[in-house]
């Protein structure tokens, strides 16, 4: 299981503004290319994101659904991106001081991918989502910056 942590100058509802805008999630999420669609009922648990992986021509068309909705503290996505498989994404967010400290826990729970040694996988997950954090920093603390 790869976790990272970033504290971020905006609320934790920020964060969850971000995470709500289905429209967004390839603009914060490494690897997204692009939105096919939204379910209208996003971001309730059972709604779905139907997005695209990879780069042109390249593309895979997968989802991502909401397991877990809880705003503003935690979020839970299972993530699709097959042939690799399925991943559990844990998003949560606690006030501080300063702002709000955003933790990502994500691991593999189907596929090819589920078989790797976690070392392997957390090679592969905590960089990429260390970008995805910074990502969805820039976009909460954006919003954040409005607000004023």
């Amino acid at each position: 299981m790869a976790v990272n942590y970033r504290s971020m100058s905006c609320t934790p509802e920020h964060v969850f503004e971000v995470l709500a805008d289905g429209w967004l999630y390839p603009s914060w999420v490494v690897g997204a290319s692009r939105m096919r669609d939204v379910d209208e009922s996003w971001p309730q648990t059972g709604s779905r994101l139907h997005h695209s992986v990879g780069v042109w021509p390249l593309l895979l068309n997968d989802s991502t659904s909401v397991l877990e909705w809880d705003p503003p503290r935690r979020a839970l996505f299972k993530a699709r991106g097959w042939p690799a498989g399925e991943a559990d994404v844990a998003i949560e967010a606690k006030e501080t001081a300063n702002g709000c400290l955003v933790r990502i826990v994500e691991d593999a729970v189907a596929g090819p991918a589920r078989v790797l040694p976690k070392f392997v996988r957390e090679a592969v997950l905590v960089p990429r989502n260390a970008e995805t954090l910074q990502r969805l920093a820039y976009l909460a603390e954006g919003r954040a910056g409005r607000a004023h």
